[in-house]
């Protein structure tokens, strides 16, 4: 394997993809970097440069609210500055020790901040479109308040399908907490939430 050093980090994640297809990571960015980030997608909210969050990829994108209530706002890595660039920083290493140990082949990345207000949900779906399967992983970041709790609402439940019958897993977007799954696997949804409730969201993709 060259010289690489081993992440233990790293090879938690790619273990619990082996073996379950998601993996939960408390510990994947530092509290300094996970609070930056909020206090960066904060900031951009209320300069009013989120827009409605839509369905479908670009070539097919629709907004309806009955699917998905989100608004986003896409990241521009080539031109990150403060905590967005060591949140890239810290992905493109995360990136290349797939590539190293993995031969995943992903090349490509794209990330969104995600601000869902009270009330708003994002119905069971999967990562992956009929005319683009390039995403491979995704992945969330969740910047949530601290003191977030299983009575706000907003988690995250994954579908597994073990041995023919179907398994929901419950993930509650605790601040700091990343969750990687396989986007053309597990379907997802997220649940209504009962106060606003912040993360980056994104995808880990092949060429083609």
């Amino acid at each position: 394997m060259d010289d690489l050093q081993l992440n233990p980090l790293y090879e938690k994640v790619i273990d619990d993809l082996m073996e379950q297809q998601y993996s939960v990571i408390d510990d994947f960015f530092t509290k300094e970097e996970v609070l930056a980030l909020r206090t960066a997608l904060l900031a951009k909210y209320d300069e009013d440069r989120f827009k409605k969050s839509a369905i479908g990829n670009q070539s097919n994108e629709k907004i309806i609210d009955a699917i998905r209530g989100d608004f986003i706002l896409w990241l521009d890595e080539e031109h990150a500055l403060g905590a967005e660039s060591c949140f890239f920083a810290k992905l493109n290493d995360f990136q290349d020790y797939l590539n190293r140990t993995c031969y995943m082949g992903i090349n490509e990345k794209e990330f969104h901040y995600a601000l869902y207000p009270e009330g708003t949900f994002y119905k069971r779906h999967l990562d992956t479109f009929q005319n683009d399967s390039r995403r491979k992983l995704s992945m969330v970041c969740y910047l949530n308040s601290e003191d977030w709790l299983p009575e706000y609402g907003g988690e995250l439940t994954i579908y597994l399908n073990e041995d023919g019958s179907e398994k929901a897993i419950d993930i509650y977007p605790v601040q700091g907490r990343v969750v990687i799954f396989e986007s053309q696997v597990l379907e997802h949804e997220v649940k209504p939430v009962k106060r606003e409730r912040l993360s980056i969201t994104g995808w880990l993709k092949t060429r083609g």
